[in-house]
């Protein structure tokens, strides 16, 4: 017989890192099953640091060789590990990790931030009951890693389907872990079921696409229906509907107008530190992902979405800065900025310009770094009821009244991270807003620019009113709290370790970017 079955070709190395990550979900689950209870939380939490700092170390040795080659396909071109895709590889697996040490924390009377029972309807005697055993959800650190896991795929397919099956790998622990919080059940499971509802019609939306855009080019290789945008003839209908739908679909992801109604309720209601870690490492890989089809797809029909692009960019940078102006809730108002945010960042994108890219990976780990540090520190600001009992946290804006003079430290950490996220000079959130500008206005884009300043300096307001109200307001007298007292709560200090972390590191990028921007500039070339 001379016909055989001959193997493929896989460059396992490339794939190192996602599968060290995805391996540690599927062996977390195993833990679940078989572990002892009283040493399941230690062995998870051990088990999700190492295969994360352990991801980062492979991207990290795996960056010598994209310098070299500029990239490889891999899986015969489904998995591409090009400069781009490898930077938001690290910037998710830092950030995952950094994000595991709040996720992990407890209270110094050992509560966490989640619900001890999942399956238990809130207020349940069944819930009772777990609350008093002390019940820990230790599920929790597999589902955060299978989300990492899709996100390190997610910019790095080559073809659609691929991306497809990231979406949903990425997506389906996050609607989990938005239940899950300890506090507010039943606001929690609202969200996770409007994050799942809207986000299963986003991910059919994009489906719908990739059927038309493969009835256009006949593949859902990326490169291939780049290439068939110059060749194939009378089906631009096709085209221009397919790619719409995609990016409806990854617009979702992002949390950009108008399909950002999902945004405000699933920050309020989901676990705070799933918030930091959704808020950073979801942003990077969907825009990871959306970097890749407007630099490999849209070029070709830019003259035909770019009005549509750029409504799309000034509506998210209004949308959330001046509906963020009249918000009364933290977690809320950090929503809302975070869809300006979006706004600011697609400044990058839509610039279609080398430097966009650079840009945009820099403002993600700038943004990323700052958002879990922002959550963190909500995570310990708690509201004390009359029997001396920390309840959930404190997210009423009144509630943070003087939180300056009674705990300095934490509110000047909580003020960096503002400023940051404002664009204040010698932050990180300064060099990200001013390269994406810039990157705005090389591409053509100087109205964008413009916008984006102008939004920039309205949404300084909302910033500087939680600080005006940590400093310089007095506290209420007893009994003029708008619900209970506050105090900050003392933990295990995994918290405190991921906010210092995240305040050296925002500084750090504010005083020093050069390397980093050069680093990014290198990256900053897809694989055809």
């Amino acid at each position: 017989m001379t016909g055989g079955f001959t193997a493929p070709h896989i460059d396992w190395a490339q794939l190192a890192p996602i599968i060290i990550v995805l391996g540690a979900g599927v062996l977390g689950v195993l833990v679940e099953a078989f572990a002892p209870r009283a040493v399941r939380r230690t062995v998870q939490l051990t088990l999700a640091l190492v295969a994360s700092a352990g991801a980062l170390i492979v991207v990290a040795v795996l960056w010598a060789g994209i310098g070299k080659s500029g990239g490889t396909e891999v899986l015969g071109g489904s998995v591409l590990i090009d400069g781009p895709a490898l930077v938001v590889q690290g910037i998710v697996v830092a950030l995952t990790l950094l994000a595991l040490l709040v996720v992990a924390d407890r209270t110094e009377t050992g509560e966490d931030a989640f619900a001890p029972s999942a399956s238990a309807v809130p207020g349940s005697d069944y819930e009772q009951q777990a609350l008093k055993a002390r019940l820990v959800q230790t599920e929790v650190f597999p589902l955060i890693l299978f989300a990492a896991g899709g996100m390190m795929i997610f910019p790095a397919a080559g073809d659609l389907l691929t991306m497809f099956v990231a979406l949903e790998v990425l997506s389906l622990p996050l609607y989990l872990l938005s239940g899950l919080a300890r506090r507010r059940r039943l606001l929690s499971q609202e969200a996770a079921m409007k994050y799942f509802l809207l986000g299963a019609f986003a991910s059919a939306l994009f489906l719908f696409g990739v059927a038309l855009l493969y009835g256009f080019a006949g593949s859902v290789r990326l490169k291939d229906i780049a290439a068939a945008t110059g060749t194939v003839v009378g089906m631009d209908g096709l085209l221009l509907a397919g790619l719409a739908l995609v990016l409806v679909g990854l617009l979702f992801k992002i949390g950009a107008v108008p399909f950002h109604s999902w945004t405000p309720d699933v920050y309020q209601g989901a676990p705070t530190p799933i918030t930091g870690f959704m808020a950073a490492c979801t942003k990077a890989a969907a825009f990871g992902a959306l970097l890749r089809i407007v630099y490999v797809i849209v070029p070709a029909v830019v003259w035909d979405l770019r009005p549509a692009l750029w409504t799309v960019v000034i509506l998210t940078m209004a949308v959330g800065t001046f509906v963020a102006l009249v918000q009364t809730d933290v977690k809320r108002i950090l929503a809302y900025s975070a869809i300006a945010h979006t706004g600011f960042i697609l400044t990058g994108v839509v610039a279609l310009d080398k430097s966009g890219v650079t840009a945009v990976l820099f403002y993600l780990l700038a943004y990323g770094i700052a958002s879990i540090g922002v959550f963190a520190i909500v995570t310990l600001v708690r509201e004390v009821g009359p029997d001396g009992v920390v309840l959930g946290e404190a997210t009423h804006l009144s509630q943070w009244t003087g939180l300056g003079k009674k705990h300095p430290w934490l509110a000047v950490t909580f003020s960096l991270f503002l400023m940051s996220f404002a664009g204040i000079p010698l932050t990180a959130g300064f060099i990200g807003k001013f390269t994406a500008f810039s990157a705005a206005v090389q591409g053509g884009a100087t109205p964008l620019a413009v916008a984006g300043v102008v939004a920039s300096a309205i949404a300084v307001f909302f910033y500087v009113r939680i600080i005006v109200l940590m400093f310089f307001t007095d506290p209420p007298l007893a009994g003029e709290h708008v619900g209970a007292e506050v105090t900050v709560v003392k933990s295990q200090g995994l918290t405190t370790v991921a906010i210092a972390i995240a305040a050296a590191l925002t500084i750090l990028l504010g005083v020093l970017p050069s390397p980093v921007l050069d680093l990014m500039g290198q990256a900053a070339r897809f694989i055809p």
